[in-house]
């Protein structure tokens, strides 16, 4: 008999995680290996929201807090939500988790039937359909592709909405695309759902700040608030307030959803750490200038590092409106080899070819639900992005254009 449990033989491992991993052990071993994988910012917390987490530490608020956050962080994520996204929440409709994956497993574990359906349009962040694997439930992926913006129609939600339908995964702006859906692009989907009331929504909102361009920022319970009782607005602290170390995340949805949250965090994690917590007050009562200096050199590094891709044969960008990564299509690499011999099948050879022969590592786009793509992420230094986009350009360009014969 297994020691391992039958439904870990069920999901696979995160691949940002593994390929992350797998570039700090090179670089550990005395590679110049540049990582263009994790989605993290490079900047340090601000300093205002260090100094909250100091205070509260030199005031004693060390102990264990309600389950579901403290009073005062729930009284900041309903400010942020009125102010925001003027959507309109009781402390009974708030739960304050280990970082919003954390809050969205909790949600799907605690709603999700086995066998229930989940959509999820894809490209989508690697975790979605695992979560909804381990919560006994059967992910619905839909593709997007590029030509559409890599976002999800009116047409195809309601072809995939079946009787088995539990929710509908939301993710704008994108993690991998940086796609961001528009207020008449949310109300046509809006219009979808409408005709279909045992379908819930959950929107991962945790990109909301890092948006370009002056385009503007709606959610969908926002745009359409006869779905505001069957929506989860899930958001954090971690991308826009370079926090992610510090696990914060949060939810405001139905009050008997963020019960069933509750009792299941309660007899796992319990809260969410209470310095934390602290910190995340000062994120969403504070200063918001300190987002609005990180939003505007993301947007600079976006195009740098869009117009120096682009440059790269074989290689083909368009210029994400939000996040901070760059999806990019490798089509053109496709079937060529390279100085050693191999063949570039897929882009996880391309991938792979980047990462032995040129020291840069990224993620392969199967990961993400759709071929033939590979992410990077431009939350690095100049320095980084202008070597690893000239270690990709010579890299592509290295490739002979060979085909491997049938």
């Amino acid at each position: 008999m297994s020691l391992v449990a039958d439904r870990l033989k069920k999901i696979k491992p995160s691949a940002t995680l593994a390929v992350s991993a797998k570039a700090r052990q090179l670089k550990a071993e005395g590679r110049p290996i540049i990582s263009l994988t994790a989605g993290e910012p490079n900047f340090d917390t601000p300093p205002h929201i260090q100094d909250a987490a100091v205070h509260a530490i030199r005031n004693g608020d060390t102990k264990y807090t309600d389950v579901g956050g403290t009073p005062a962080l729930k009284k900041a994520v309903i400010d942020k939500f009125k102010r925001e996204n003027d959507l309109t929440y009781t402390p009974e409709q708030i739960i304050v988790g280990v970082g919003a994956k954390h809050v969205l497993f909790n949600a799907l574990l605690a709603s999700v039937n086995p066998g229930d359906e989940v959509i999820i349009p894809a490209p989508f962040w690697v975790s979605y359909p695992e979560m909804v694997t381990v919560a006994e439930g059967m992910p619905v992926l839909v593709e997007c592709p590029q030509s559409q913006g890599f976002k999800l129609t009116p047409a195809q939600l309601e072809k995939a909405i079946t009787k088995k339908t539990k929710w509908l995964i939301l993710n704008s702006p994108s993690n991998p695309s940086g796609a961001v859906y528009t207020q008449e692009e949310l109300a046509a989907l809006a219009a979808v759902l409408l005709k279909h009331p045992h379908v819930y929504v959950m929107t991962d909102d945790m990109y909301e700040h890092l948006r370009f361009d002056g385009i503007k920022y709606f959610t969908i319970a926002q745009v359409e608030p006869k779905l505001f009782d069957r929506t989860l607005t899930v958001n954090g602290v971690s991308k826009s307030y370079a926090m992610t170390g510090w696990r914060i995340g949060f939810a405001g949805g139905p009050a008997e959803l963020i019960k069933a949250m509750t009792l299941m965090q309660g007899q796992s994690t319990t809260n969410a750490c209470s310095i934390a917590q602290a910190a995340a007050v000062e994120a969403l009562n504070g200063d918001q200038m300190c987002v609005e200096k990180m939003r505007t050199e993301y947007e600079r590094r976006r195009n740098m590092m869009v117009e120096k891709i682009n440059q790269a044969p074989g290689l083909s960008v368009t210029s994400p409106p939000g996040a901070f990564y760059l999806y990019i299509s490798c089509e053109g690499t496709l079937g060529k080899t390279s100085a050693n011999g191999k063949t570039i099948k897929t882009e996880a050879d391309f991938v792979d070819y980047l990462l032995e022969d040129y020291n840069v590592a990224t993620v392969p786009g199967g990961a993400f639900g759709l071929s033939p793509f590979f992410r990077v992420t431009f939350a690095v230094s100049d320095d980084d992005i202008n070597e690893a986009c000239k270690r990709i350009t010579e890299a592509c360009k290295a490739l002979n254009g060979k085909r491997q014969a049938a």
